[in-house]
């Protein structure tokens, strides 16, 4: 749907936002949750749903933001700074060199390195400030997105969970976002500070274009999305080689070998 189309407001994205969490128990009475903010349109919305879904929700938890810095020239992150004022949210902003570091290594296929070393500051910065939690700005686009490419470009089926534990830190990433669209959050922050992505692998990725590819099925086949998300999220729906041969000598009633 064009983005154009309707403004969402804070609270019909709180009803899909509501039943993430509820469905994967992503909240505990006292938590404190990091919300990576990149600064971009999926964190702000996070940030902004999670501040206002805590004045309602039954457990009484904490949250800060954080900014990993790239080290691009001309980064800015005042506006951030004073929304995080506003909405009365602990802000933090930690300048790294990792964009220089990515383009050195990596310069045609920065972005899996970025990620990971962009987590790694992440990690290290939250628990330093107490958090148990960090809360990441992926929406069901990104789960589309990744599913196909780990299945075109790593031949996995495989996309990211909506809660997920990291043994080596003790922190528990949630994803609250999975059951919203892009284009709802796109109409949603409109009025969020959202800070241009000064980053030149920007739009010219290899998710960018599995955006554009998706983009064009679901325009072909009428909510092939919505199918996508389906099958990603029932298990009964699954029917896969590695049980066919289980299945069929039950059927038969063969003895196993």
């Amino acid at each position: 749907m064009d983005s154009k189309v309707l403004n969402m407001t804070t609270q019909q994205l709180l009803a899909p936002f509501r039943r993430a969490i509820n469905d994967y128990d992503m909240i505990q009475e006292g938590d404190c949750i990091a919300v990576g903010v990149s600064g971009g349109k999926d964190s702000l919305t996070l940030l902004a749903l999670l501040h206002a879904y805590a004045r309602f929700c039954p457990q009484h938890f904490t949250i800060k933001a954080f900014t990993i810095d790239l080290g691009f020239e001309g980064a800015d992150y005042s506006r951030i700074e004073q929304y995080c004022v506003n909405l009365g949210i602990e802000y933090h902003v930690e300048k790294t060199t990792i964009g220089q570091a990515i383009f050195e290594k990596t310069p045609n296929n920065p972005c899996s390195l970025c990620s990971k070393m962009r987590r790694g500051a992440l990690n290290t910065l939250l628990l330093k400030h107490g958090c148990n939690k960090l809360a990441l700005g992926h929406h069901a686009d990104d789960v589309i997105e990744t599913f196909f490419l780990s299945l075109l470009y790593e031949g996995r089926l495989s996309t990211f969970a909506p809660i997920s534990y990291m043994s080596r830190t003790g922190v528990t990433v949630i994803r609250p976002l999975i059951y919203v669209e892009e284009w709802q959050i796109a109409s949603y922050a409109k009025d969020l500070p959202v800070y241009a992505n000064p980053c030149p692998a920007d739009k010219n990725t290899q998710r960018e274009y599995m955006k554009q590819l998706i983009k064009t099925l679901n325009q072909n086949i009428t909510n092939s999305k919505q199918s996508i998300i389906g099958a990603v999220e029932n298990a009964d729906r699954y029917n896969l080689w590695d049980n066919m041969l289980e299945k069929y000598r039950q059927e038969l009633k063969l003895p196993d070998e």
